[in-house]
C-alpha cells in the first residue's frame, strides 16, 4: 500500500512537471512578456532583506507580503548556507522557501547571493574566504587588495558554477509547481574602491587583445583593450571580465533548468554620470549593456536597481534599460512612499515586474537608500498599486505584450499627460478631484497621482488611476466625446464582471480617480 502510494505521489508530480511549463521571456515586435503557466504575468513582487532568508525570520517576512498584496517574493538564497562545506549541499532554507510560499499563494524569485554581493563577496562560504591565495579578491591600480572578488580566479568560477548547478538542479527536482518564476545571479556585481582588478594575470589579459566575440558585437576593429576603447579601457574591461565570469555560472545553471535569468545593477547617475570610480565598476550599468550582453548570452536580461526618487532620473533610467533587446524588470526600488507612483510608470515602460526593497517586519531599515522600516502605513502606496492592479494583472500583462497599455505617473512640476491612442486622446489630470469644469486637478501636494489606460477594441477602454481625473478627446476637433457606458468592475478568470454603471456627478467631469481602487470598462462615443 505505501508503495503504491508512493508511486502515485511520482506518478502526480511527473504529470505536474510535464503539464506546468517553464516560466521563459518572449519577445515579439520589440515588446516582452514574461510567460508563467503558459501566458503573460505581471509580477507585483516585492523584495525581503538580506538577512531575512533563515527560517526564524520568515513569520516576519509573510505578513509584510500579504499586506502588500504582492503576488511575487524576491529572496536570497545564501551560498555560504547552501554548500557550508565543499561538495556538500544544504537544501533545507530552499525546500522551507518552497513550501512556505505554496502555502502563502506567492510566486518566487531566488536571489543567488554568490561570488557577488553589492561589489563583495560576503556571501560565500568560509571555507573560501579562509583561502584567499586560491579566491583571491582584485587588487587595485595601487597594488592593495580591494574588498572585491577578482573575476579572473579560476577557482572561484569553477566553484560558483558547481554550486549553482547543484542549486538549480535541486530546484527542477523539488518544483515541478513553477513556484520559482526567475533566478538572479550575483547580486550587483562589480567593484567599489578599484575600476577594475590590476593583478598580473588581469593585466596580461588587458594587454592582450580584445575578444572577437566583442569587437563584432560592438562593431570595432581589433587591437588591445586601450587600443580599441581609450579612456574607457579599463572600465569596459571590466564589465567584460565581471560579465564573462556571471554569464558562466548562468549558463551552467541553465544547463541544469532554464529559468529566465538576469543579472542587477547598482546604477551610475542617468543624467550627469560621473567618472568611472565614482559608481560601481564592472556592473551592467547603462553604458556597458551591449557589453553585457555580449559576453553573458545566458542571461535573458540586465535589471536596474533604482533608488532615486526624483522623477527625471528614474524616469531615464527606465528608458535606458527598456530596450528591443531588453526586458524592462525593476527587481528592486526604494520602499519610501515617494517611490510608489513609480510602479504605472515602470507598466508605461513596459515593464514585467516591479520590486520595493526591505519588505519584511524584521526591524531593519536602510534609509539613505530610500528603503524604510517597515509596517502597514508605509507600504500603504504600494499595497493600493497592488490591489488596483492584482485581480486584472495577467490581462494587464497581455494587453502590455500586445503593445496596447500605456501608463504615466504624476511629475513634481506636471499637472496633467496626453496619451495618444490614435483616433482618442487620454487627458490626465493629476490632484484630486472636484467637480465642474472649471474644477480640474492642479496637481497633489506631493506626486502621488498615477494612471493606466489600455484599448480594450473600437471606441473600448480599461482605464485605472489613482489621485487624477482621466478624460478623453477624439482626435476630429469637430467632435465631443461621450461617454456611452462606463461600468465599474473586475476581472474573474479573465472575464470583465461589471459591479455598477457611472454616470451623473461620476461621469460630468470625466472620470476621477481618489484612493479607491476603482477599475473602469469605457466605450466611448461622439456627437
Amino acid at each position: 500500500m505505501i508503495r503504491a502510494v508512493a508511486a502515485a505521489l511520482l506518478f502526480a508530480g511527473c504529470l505536474a512537471a510535464q503539464t506546468a511549463p517553464v516560466p521563459r521571456i518572449v519577445a515579439k515586435d520589440g515588446r516582452h512578456a514574461l510567460m508563467v503557466d503558459g501566458a503573460p504575468f505581471l509580477m507585483l513582487g516585492a523584495q525581503a532583506n538580506n538577512s531575512s532568508a533563515w527560517p526564524a525570520m520568515m513569520p516576519k517576512v509573510w505578513p509584510a507580503i500579504h499586506a502588500l498584496n504582492a503576488n511575487t517574493l524576491e529572496i536570497p538564497i545564501y551560498w555560504e548556507q547552501f554548500e557550508p562545506e565543499p561538495g556538500r549541499f544544504d537544501t533545507s532554507t530552499v525546500d522551507l522557501l518552497l513550501k512556505q510560499a505554496r502555502e502563502h499563494k506567492v510566486r518566487l524569485v531566488f536571489l543567488w547571493f554568490g561570488t557577488w554581493k553589492n561589489g563583495s563577496s560576503h556571501y560565500t562560504p568560509m571555507w573560501m574566504k579562509r583561502q584567499r591565495d586560491r579566491y583571491p579578491l582584485i587588487v587595485g591600480a595601487k597594488g592593495r587588495t580591494v574588498d572585491s572578488p577578482s573575476p579572473h580566479a579560476p577557482a572561484t568560477l569553477e566553484a560558483d558554477k558547481r554550486a549553482f548547478a547543484a542549486f538549480m538542479r535541486h530546484l527542477k527536482a523539488v518544483d515541478p509547481q513553477r513556484t520559482v518564476i526567475m533566478v538572479q545571479v550575483e547580486n550587483e556585481p562589480g567593484s567599489w574602491g578599484s575600476i577594475r582588478d590590476y593583478s598580473p594575470a588581469a593585466q596580461k589579459l588587458f594587454d592582450g587583445p580584445v575578444p572577437g566575440e566583442l569587437l563584432s558585437a560592438l562593431g570595432k576593429q581589433p587591437g588591445s583593450w586601450a587600443q580599441v576603447f581609450g579612456a574607457d579601457a579599463d572600465e569596459f574591461f571590466h564589465a567584460w571580465s565581471v560579465a564573462r565570469f556571471v554569464g558562466q555560472v548562468a549558463a551552467a545553471g541553465k544547463a541544469e533548468y532554464p529559468l529566465p535569468m538576469y543579472a542587477n545593477a547598482a546604477l551610475r547617475d542617468p543624467l550627469k554620470p560621473g567618472p568611472p570610480g565614482s559608481y560601481e565598476s564592472g556592473g551592467p550599468t547603462d553604458n556597458v549593456i551591449g557589453i553585457w550582453k555580449a559576453a553573458a548570452p545566458a542571461l535573458d536580461l540586465v535589471a536596474p536597481d533604482i533608488y532615486m526618487s526624483d522623477s527625471a532620473r528614474y524616469l531615464k533610467v527606465l528608458e535606458l534599460y527598456h530596450r528591443p533587446d531588453n526586458a524592462l524588470f525593476v527587481p528592486e526600488t526604494g520602499s519610501s512612499p515617494a517611490y510608489a507612483r513609480y510602479f504605472f510608470s515602470v507598466l508605461g515602460n513596459q515593464g514585467i515586474g516591479f520590486s520595493p526593497f526591505g519588505v519584511d517586519y524584521t526591524g531593519f531599515s536602510n534609509a539613505p537608500l530610500g528603503a524604510a522600516r517597515m509596517n502597514e502605513e508605509t507600504l500603504a502606496q504600494f499595497a493600493l498599486n497592488y490591489k488596483v492592479v492584482g485581480p486584472m494583472m495577467r490581462e494587464i500583462a497581455k494587453l502590455s505584450f500586445e503593445g496596447k497599455v500605456q501608463a504615466v505617473a504624476e511629475e513634481k512640476e506636471t499637472h496633467s499627460r496626453t496619451l495618444d491612442f490614435g483616433d482618442w486622446t487620454a487627458v490626465v489630470s493629476y490632484g484630486t478631484p472636484g467637480f465642474g469644469r472649471g474644477d480640474n486637478p492642479r496637481g497633489n501636494a506631493e506626486p502621488t497621482g498615477r494612471a493606466l489606460v489600455a484599448r480594450l477594441g473600437p471606441n473600448e477602454f480599461l482605464v485605472t488611476g489613482l489621485f487624477c481625473r482621466v478624460d478623453f478627446r477624439n482626435a476630429d476637433s469637430g467632435k465631443q466625446r461621450e461617454f456611452l457606458r462606463v461600468e465599474e468592475g473586475a476581472y474573474a478568470n479573465g472575464v470583465f464582471k461589471p459591479s455598477r454603471l457611472w454616470n451623473g456627478d461620476q461621469t460630468d467631469w470625466g472620470l476621477n480617480f481618489t484612493s479607491a481602487p476603482q477599475v473602469l470598462r469605457v466605450t466611448l462615443g461622439t456627437f
